[in-house]
């Protein structure tokens, strides 16, 4: 049984994406192959935390579970109490940028300069956007931790500021090239951040925003309800229980192109040579089998129909063979069409009878004797009769 870690965004990400590579990397801890474009996003972030952090003025943090309560004098974090709120010049952003850059993981020179150009633009337009729209941030690239309802979760939060109102803005920065609104509504990253800030922060959080970089655009969405932070606790659990569980089978996708370890995955893996001419046969009979139930299983269909058929015009329901006897067997549902039936319900004030919304529910209230016989007669007469008819054996009966 694999000790549950606790859970990043990426770790999680990571799992529902494929459960086998969550334990290539998080248990055997093998490396990845570096890629640049994410060499490129951890530079940039690396600099805007460095452009930032002169801003910051902390903000009044939680006591831990492990801390014992403090006064009001004594509540405040231990960096320094208030930013310096110079911002660096362009040329110091820039010396920053070209000493920290690094050409790991590029495919070639022209796309590391591709990259470098990009981010040197990036960073030159976000800082004239600090120039003239200053922020109000109370951490930059904090790590925070916390025990959500049982669950450990953690991040990194590129940045969290001050809103006019007093609340708390988390910022996540973006280098992608595409990014909506919807992106900023639907990030199960920002739902995390947002337990994660309000599990260490006095303040309320009023607003979660991703910046995209490249269009130098502040997405901004509403906090989350609670309904959807349970609903993305459910999903964090899910995994919890398939860590725990070892369950680490591989899920094949797209994604499958980009993994590093194609070469020891259950879905990849090449066939050992000595083995190959065993397994090609057993492969070819399975081949062979299975072709052939679906010949049998299309045969057993027009036979029964021609059977069904026969016993329909005849007005049988058993028919003797040499060695059984078949019995013709019904199957009866009833189908209503269920915006119909609420409508009705919601007319009579009974809208809430119908809970599940499934076909056996309608059934049930057709026949409950408690409602208005009015009612149940409406909801009756939406209903349409399904007749299906098969086929057994009854190996037991003797033939005549």
């Amino acid at each position: 049984m694999t000790q549950v870690p606790a859970l990043s965004y990426s770790s999680y990400r990571t799992y529902l994406e494929c459960p086998l590579r969550w334990k290539f990397l998080y248990v055997e801890k093998r490396p990845e192959t570096p890629r640049g474009y994410f060499t490129f996003g951890r530079v940039v972030h690396g600099i805007l935390e460095e452009l930032v952090r002169p801003l910051v003025v902390p903000s009044a943090r939680r006591v831990g579970s492990t801390e014992s309560q403090r006064t009001l004098d004594e509540w405040h974090p231990p960096s320094p109490a208030v930013g310096t709120g110079s911002l660096r010049t362009a040329e110091e952003l820039l010396a920053l940028y070209e000493a920290a850059w690094s050409g790991e993981g590029y495919t070639s020179r022209e796309e590391e300069a591709r990259y470098r150009a990009l981010g040197r633009d990036l960073l030159l337009r976000y800082r004239d956007h600090l120039a003239r729209e200053q922020p109000h941030p109370v951490s930059v690239e904090e790590h925070l931790e916390a025990r959500w309802n049982g669950l450990p979760v953690h991040g990194y939060v590129d940045r969290i500021d001050r809103t006019a109102d007093g609340g708390l803005d988390i910022v996540d920065y973006k280098t992608s090239r595409d990014l909506s609104n919807e992106d900023a509504k639907d990030s199960d990253q920002l739902s995390l951040y947002q337990v994660l800030v309000e599990s260490n922060y006095t303040e309320p959080v009023e607003r979660l925003t991703l910046y995209h970089l490249r269009s130098n655009t502040p997405l901004r969405a509403r906090p989350r309800a609670p309904s959807t932070l349970e609903r993305l606790h459910d999903r964090l659990g899910t995994v919890s229980d398939g860590i725990r569980a070892d369950a680490f089978e591989p899920t094949p996708g797209r994604q499958c192109a980009r993994c590093d370890f194609q070469s020891i995955c259950p879905e990849f893996r090449a066939v050992p040579t000595a083995e190959e001419p065993r397994l090609r046969e057993l492969v070819d009979r399975f081949d062979s089998l299975r072709r052939e139930e679906r010949r049998l299983e299309s045969d057993l269909k027009r036979t029964a129909e021609a059977l069904h058929r026969a016993a329909e015009d005849l007005g049988l329901h058993r028919v003797p063979g040499s060695r059984t006897t078949a019995l013709r067997r019904r199957e009866e549902s009833w189908q209503y069409s269920l915006d119909a039936v609420r409508a009705v319900l919601e007319r009579s004030g009974l809208a809430h009878r119908l809970a599940s919304g499934s076909q056996e529910e309608v059934r049930a209230l057709v026949r409950d004797r408690s409602l208005d016989p009015e009612v149940r007669r409406q909801l009756a007469e939406l209903g349409a009769r399904r007749v299906k008819w098969y086929w057994e054996l009854d190996e037991t009966a003797t033939p005549e």
